[in-house]
């Protein structure tokens, strides 16, 4: 049974960092893509990161490039999201999302194209 399991949010400050984890489990990640997404209160959730399944394919949204890096350990089944300098508009809930794709896919953030996504995390940046 695949599984995603987000940790690492919590409050911080604007112009502070986290870095969010994405654990999975029953699945190879050599074949699977990871993407993070957000939901902050009241919007719509949207695409903000996601690697290849080698990890050499990445992609990221406008609002957080220079940011916000993601990495992946395969060996691990783990995928980092660090976030550096955030802002108030960063917040909400995190989650990662994987997709079955060859190990260098260009990658989307299309959320329809993702089948398994993990519970979330919350990430609040406050004063």
């Amino acid at each position: 049974q695949l599984k995603l399991v987000e940790s690492g949010g919590g409050v911080v400050q604007p112009g502070g960092s986290l870095r969010l984890s994405c654990a999975g489990s029953g699945f190879n990640p050599n074949y699977y893509a990871i993407g993070w997404f957000r939901q902050a209160p009241g919007k719509e959730r949207e695409g903000v990161s996601g690697i290849s399944p080698s990890g050499g394919q990445t992609k990221f949204i406008d609002s957080v490039k220079g940011r916000v890096t993601i990495s992946k350990d395969n060996a691990k089944n783990m995928v980092y999201l660090q976030m550096n300098n955030l802002e108030p508009e960063d917040t909400g809930v995190y989650y990662c999302a994987a997709m079955a794709a060859p190990p260098n896919v260009v990658i989307t953030l299309e959320q329809q194209f993702y089948d398994y996504w993990g519970q979330g995390t919350q990430v609040t940046v406050s004063s």
